[in-house]
């Protein structure tokens, strides 16, 4: 039995790309949004468990433990997004003009594995003042003027 060579498969094996995927596009909104959704159910499960709900019901623990759910899996999508800006788009050039770029990304970074196992309000808004810092070096970089709008 012959075997024929897959066009495909070759070029997948061989193609190269300075990022996941040679799309070029980039932007912090993607990380803004999973940080708004951190705050979001950071301060909701600071409301439940504030209310006069009675926290050994199955209706408590089902409700605190899908804001736990999704806070940690917005957390981690939100450094995953930070972490492609920081190792794909941003280069030697803008760290040049901008020393404290590797600092504000480190610092976001551990702001999102902070959130992810803490329920911290003062976290979660110290992750949105990262990634709002994010935004404006990553829109300077562009010479671009882009406002910070946040969705909630």
């Amino acid at each position: 039995m012959r075997r024929v060579s897959n066009p495909i498969t070759k070029i997948l094996n061989t193609a190269d790309a300075h990022c996941d995927g040679p799309c070029g596009v980039y932007d912090p909104a993607s990380a803004r949004i999973a940080g708004e959704a951190v705050q979001s159910m950071t301060k909701k499960m600071m409301a439940l468990e504030n209310s006069d709900a009675d926290c050994n019901t199955a209706a408590y623990i089902n409700t605190m433990s899908r804001y736990a759910l999704i806070k940690e899996e917005e957390a981690q999508k939100c450094k995953d997004e930070l972490l492609v800006l920081w190792t794909d788009y941003f280069k030697p050039p803008h760290l040049d003009k901008n020393p404290e770029l590797h600092d504000v990304f480190w610092k976001a970074a551990k702001l999102c594995s902070a959130c992810k196992v803490e329920v911290s309000e003062e976290h979660a808004q110290e992750l949105m003042d990262a990634i709002e810092h994010i935004h404006v070096l990553f829109w300077s970089t562009k010479e671009k003027e882009v406002p910070w709008i946040r969705a909630s």
